[in-house]
């Protein structure tokens, strides 16, 4: 049947050294359901700062087509996680931000062509970068945690999502968001008989973060049980 090309929304183009994965196709299927392919394109995929409750939803908006723009643009993020955070701000209300959901299809329109793009390497240590605003929830003050990992230069996981449990500090926050996720992965690549024999290397933004991750004695509770994991598997 030769090269796979195409499959559920999703064009693959491959070389003898790369794979080149996204949905240009499915982005324009979706901005002509939404009757939006000829707005201006948005520079970026959400407003600076924006806090969403909801206190400040959209009124007299059909909510059926709220959620099919919400299905759409989450499916979208399997190649695009440039708009993971700001699908993922949106999804987490029932309710409607009709204005902020537009917004992220139109930045979506001026970058149809974008994609993951991944190359033959040798290099498959994991490493990854996480970010968390503390208590951003403005309804609940739950912390919105966001992380990105790789395999060697390529991304492979990515995700934006709000804390289950609620975080004493904005160290707290970011660390727990990237330990959990690190842990998971370095089981999962043993699992697939690909230990990860380094440590896992994980940027932070924040320099509380940073000095909690070399100060053992500072880490108390379930924290320091993760990062005795990561430490004891490597």
């Amino acid at each position: 049947m030769g090269l796979l090309r195409y499959f559920l929304g999703i064009e693959v183009k491959q070389t003898e050294n790369d794979i080149f994965i996204s949905q240009a196709k499915y982005v324009a299927g979706i901005l002509k359901r939404f009757k939006m392919q000829k707005n201006k394109p948005a520079p970026t995929p959400t407003f600076m700062e924006l806090k969403l409750s909801k206190k400040n939803c959209s009124s007299n908006v059909n909510l059926t087509l709220y959620k099919s723009m919400i299905g759409s643009l989450m499916y979208l993020t399997a190649t695009r996680m440039d708009i993971m955070y700001a699908v993922s701000l949106v999804s987490k209300f029932m309710e409607t931000h009709w204005q902020v959901a537009k917004r992220v299809l139109r930045y979506v329109n001026g970058t149809k062509q974008y994609g993951a793009w991944y190359t033959a390497t040798s290099d498959s240590k994991l490493g990854g970068y996480t970010n968390s605003d503390w208590a951003g929830s403005v309804d609940d003050r739950k912390s919105m945690s966001r992380y990105v990992f790789h395999l060697g230069s390529e991304a492979i996981s990515w995700a934006s999502k709000k804390q289950p449990t609620m975080s004493l500090s904005i160290a707290e926050a970011e660390y727990v968001a990237a330990t959990c996720q690190a842990v998971w992965m370095r089981r999962m690549l043993r699992d697939l008989s690909h230990d990860q024999e380094r440590m896992t290397t994980i940027f932070y933004d924040n320099t509380s973060t940073i000095a909690l991750s070399k100060n053992l004695f500072l880490i108390k509770g379930p924290s320091i049980l993760m990062l005795n994991i990561i430490l004891s598997e490597s």
